[in-house]
């Protein structure tokens, strides 16, 4: 049996991102959804309910840094489960953190600017997907604003434990 290292093999998928942070959430704002993020103690794995017009959509995923140094590209890796398995990890030992995402017209990037409540709230960023030839493509917006890339106190799973 072979087994793979965390962040490897054929469900695993890089993503890049360069997130900003945003002094009030920007004008032109679309497509509300609701995200709960549960980091799941002692693991990489965050368990993900979003919710938007009705529909919901539940997520397990994992996110590993090709390099520890470098928090803007990760190999991510996500799985659907049920809604029974759902409530079942529930139960697992988690530090949660809510917000609100919109999409924000970007360009050929796509961007998320997520809106947080409970232990953040009042806390906006904006997260610019990047793909090799639209890196230097970012909306005018976020040239004004501070990029936290390499900051770690801004990652899903600080902001949770905060």
């Amino acid at each position: 049996m072979s087994l793979h290292e965390p962040g490897r093999g054929r469900y695993a998928h890089p993503e890049r991102e360069r997130p900003f942070l945003l002094s009030s959430p920007p004008i032109g704002l679309s497509q509300q959804r609701h995200i709960v993020d549960r980091y799941i103690e002692r693991t990489r794995l965050r368990l993900r309910l979003v919710a938007s017009e009705g529909r919901v959509v539940l997520k397990l995923g994992q996110k590993v840094r090709l390099d520890e140094d470098d928090p803007s590209q990760v190999m991510l890796t996500n799985m659907y489960p049920s809604s029974g398995d759902h409530a079942c990890l529930l139960h697992l030992p988690a530090t949660e953190v809510r917000k609100t995402r919109y999409n924000l017209a970007a360009g050929q990037n796509h961007c998320g600017v997520d809106v947080f409540e409970d232990r953040a709230d009042g806390l906006v960023l904006a997260e610019v997907e990047l793909s090799d030839s639209t890196e230097h493509e970012l909306p005018e917006l976020l040239n004004l604003v501070i990029e936290v890339t390499t900051d770690d106190h801004f990652s899903g799973g600080a902001l949770a434990h905060r």
